[in-house]
């Protein structure tokens, strides 16, 4: 499990962040594959109303439902609410399918539903990694994670309400917040099965799970018995521990592995437990007797997942040697079944089938022979399981490694290519990306789409063709870590970005107005959710914050910082084109509000009534009452000087001041407007037009009154920088960081064009 920065789990960086941060994920066009890694797989034990399907975690935060047939696997179901990895999965009962995250998170959903979460239960303190179910006991699920802690839930308990008022609620969201005190939440806001979001009253008395305390390490793997009866748990302290998960007590502790526990079995009656650890080793423990009774070198690496047989005659194991083994328990006979080109993360035998998932975003099915596993020995090829861990490492470099069974699967349910490489191009509204399958593309970060899919070129040659000269704040950031890009708003950095509205080509706009990036990308982002709310609550929803419950969001926001109204833009919820985000495959939000954690949801989702409760108050603030932060200096300070030698000299002494986005030909206007002309100039044509992007509104009365006739023509003029012939076109930042490149002042020289 990599210790990488989530985009929603924040509970354990040590960067400071004031505000909540408000983050918005691309989608793919096709939204039925996953778009990274599957860290987990779920099978009913039966048929659901008579169909089959297969539940599959991702690294992209999501789960789907596959509606299989012969050779046919339809996504039937996608469910998203978790900010970070889906890292395990498991089915209760008939119908109740939980998960847990590294968002700290453990989720409960129907597993026939659209994909509503039902419950958001939160007590672990880190990224919980694995879970564990009782069959034969629907109630009861045991979660682990990198905080050491083992929580055993049950579930009805957590689900039934607290008071008489509670009762009338739909559900509620007993938990606890993330944090090492256990302590029970007072203030709790669920995601229904209606995929709306909804705030429920406090509770004075929360559901608190048992917790079962002994792991001073991560913990990686979990198994437990049929009843509910016996629970194991295993990580980086090596040790296999056993737990009595109807009162949270040890007893026992199992030695021999070597290196990280990262994966268990138990068999029905929590007899005999297999585990797999990262010293590439499987053992058989007799929890009877309280010892390792066996133990098999089929691996050449670290093992990460075990299936067994129901009889717990054979297991199917896995792990970073991409390879598919199993091994007949009894007789030590171990046969490799299949070789891949991705580490194995977890296998599910359905049937006659196992199916494989991998670090790829497809998921694959192998012939098993389950239900009679020794079919698959009576092939040959199969060889001796050593008890020692090197015995199968020596064996590989000897060359006698085994031939697979199976060359191809029978059945591959395929995912979309995760972006593995990205650069922000410096006009900050581009992002360059490469897929792991090698296709480079370009995405428009204000619209959230694909505008060009250069297919498999070289990503850095592209890079240096896309490269432009220009200057703009860096107004967002992005990561890949859920397999497409996360681009994150953080307040009030993401408002520094503005642009002339000529330049984003927006019609019907003065096109000297500027244009905030980060606002009209948020009124975008909220369009469909501003059209809600004014369905509910009238036309005052888009305009004022009046209507939104608890405090009003002027006065929060007036309590944190002085804020600066946006005087250049129409206080409505009008979206220009540069800011159109496709409904087709709309990106999902990942936020937090003031209450109850982070959340996650598509745009086209939000159904009107959120709130500041689940939303930053800087965000409603700015789309509902147009306010933006107060900001950074936006200005840039420069010299204006005539070039050496120069006969002419403007009105204008000292240090002069104008924004960042100012085009050099502007600067050019200002150098004609004050220019003053002792002596006519030979080389001034009153017939050679102007220079590129000079503005012909510059007329006579620009000019002081009473001039001479030749103080009244209009030259051309060149600006300058370290003698550098300046582009009309150029911004003074640009300028500032492309020519000038010092701490000072930005000093720029002016002269007439010498006509020929």
């Amino acid at each position: 499990m990599h210790r990488v920065g989530s985009a929603g789990n924040t509970s354990n960086s040590s960067r400071p962040r004031k505000e909540k941060r408000l983050t918005y994920v691309l989608g793919d066009a096709n939204d039925s594959k996953h778009s990274a890694g599957i860290n987990c797989l779920a099978v009913p034990k039966s048929s659901i109303d008579g169909c089959d399907y297969l539940y599959t975690g991702s690294r992209d935060g999501t789960l789907k439902r596959w509606s299989l047939s012969e050779d046919v696997a339809s996504c039937s179901a996608t469910f998203e609410s978790h900010v970070d990895w889906v890292n395990d999965a498991v089915i209760v009962g008939n119908n109740r399918l939980v998960s847990c995250s590294s968002d700290g998170t453990v989720k409960t959903w129907n597993c026939l539903s659209d994909g509503g979460c039902t419950k958001t239960l939160r007590q672990h303190s880190d990224y919980v990694t694995c879970l564990a179910a009782a069959e034969k006991n629907s109630n009861v699920v045991a979660s682990g994670g990198l905080g050491g802690e083992v929580f055993i839930w049950d579930l009805e308990a957590a689900y039934a309400p607290n008071s008489k008022s509670d009762a009338t609620d739909e559900e509620c969201s007993n938990g606890t917040i993330a944090s090492g005190n256990s302590l029970p939440v007072t203030s709790l806001r669920t995601i229904s099965s209606s995929n709306s979001i909804s705030t429920h009253p406090n509770q004075s008395h929360g559901y608190v799970p048992i917790a079962a305390k002994g792991h001073k390490e991560s913990v990686y793997a979990l198994a437990m018995n049929d009843s509910g009866t016996l629970l194991v748990s295993g990580g980086t302290e090596k040790v296999v521990r056993v737990w009595d998960p109807r009162t949270g007590s040890k007893t026992m502790k199992l030695r021999g592995h070597t290196d990280n526990i990262r994966a268990l079995l138990l068999d029905s009656t929590g007899r005999f437990c297999l585990s797999g650890s990262s010293d590439s080793m499987i053992r058989l423990w007799d929890l009877g007797q309280q010892r390792c009774v066996h133990s098999y070198a089929v691996h050449t690496d670290s093992v990460w997942a075990l299936a067994s047989t129901p009889s717990f005659s054979y297991v199917y194991s896995g792990g970073r040697d991409l390879s598919l083994y199993i091994t007949d328990l009894s007789t030590r006979e171990s046969l490799l079944l299949c070789t891949g080109e991705y580490p194995i993360q977890q296998l599910a035998i359905h049937d006659e089938n196992i199916w494989v998932a991998t670090t790829d975003s497809s998921v694959r099915r192998w012939p098993a022979e389950g239900r009679n596993p020794q079919k698959v020995f009576e092939r040959g090829g199969s060889f001796l399981a050593g008890n020692l861990s090197f015995s199968r490492a020596r064996a590989s470099l000897e060359g006698s490694t085994p031939v697979p069974v199976y060359k191809e699967p029978t059945f591959t349910i395929s995912g979309a290519p995760a972006i593995v490489q990205h650069e922000i191009l410096n006009n900050r509204r581009h992002i360059l990306t490469k897929d792991a399958a090698g296709s480079v593309k370009l995405w428009e970060v204000t619209r959230g789409i694909v505008i060009e899919d250069y297919g498999k070129v070289s990503y850095e040659e592209k890079k240096e063709e896309l490269f432009e000269m220009v200057s703009i704040p860096a107004w967002f950031t992005v990561d890949t870590r859920l397999g497409s890009l996360s681009v994150h708003l953080d307040t009030p950095q993401c408002f520094s970005a503005e642009m002339y509205s000529a330049d984003l080509n927006i019609t019907g706009k003065p096109e000297d107005d500027k244009v905030n990036l980060a606002r009209e990308t948020l009124k975008g982002l909220m369009a469909h959710w501003l059209a809600k709310r004014k369905q509910r609550f009238g036309s005052q929803a888009s305009a004022n914050g009046e209507v939104l419950s608890g405090k009003d969001i002027s006065a929060r926001s007036l309590s944190h910082s002085r804020l600066e109204a946006d005087g250049n833009a129409e206080n409505d919820s009008m979206v220009y084109p540069p800011f159109e985000f496709s409904t087709v495959s709309p990106p999902s939000i990942i936020t937090e509000g003031s209450q109850g954690g982070p959340w996650r949801r598509k745009i086209t989702d939000l159904d009107g009534t959120e709130d500041e409760k689940d939303f930053p108050w800087w965000c409603l603030d700015c789309v509902l009452n147009n306010r933006l932060p107060p900001r950074e200096n936006t200005k840039c300070s420069f010299f204006l000087h005539p070039c050496e030698g120069s006969s002419i000299q403007i009105l204008t002494q000292g240090k002069l001041s104008a924004p960042r986005i100012l085009r050099v030909h502007k600067v050019v206007n200002y150098v004609i407007e004050k220019m003053v002309l002792d002596k006519p100039l030979d080389n001034v044509n009153p017939d050679v037009p102007f220079g590129p992007g000079l503005s012909s509104t510059v007329g006579d009365g620009s000019f002081r009154s009473g001039l001479k006739p030749w103080q009244k023509l209009k030259p051309s003029i060149e600006i300058l920088c370290n003698n550098q012939v300046l582009s009309p076109d150029m911004s003074l930042a640009t300028v500032r960081n492309y020519i000038w490149k010092k701490p000072e002042d930005l000093v720029l020289n002016y002269r007439v064009v010498q006509s020929s």
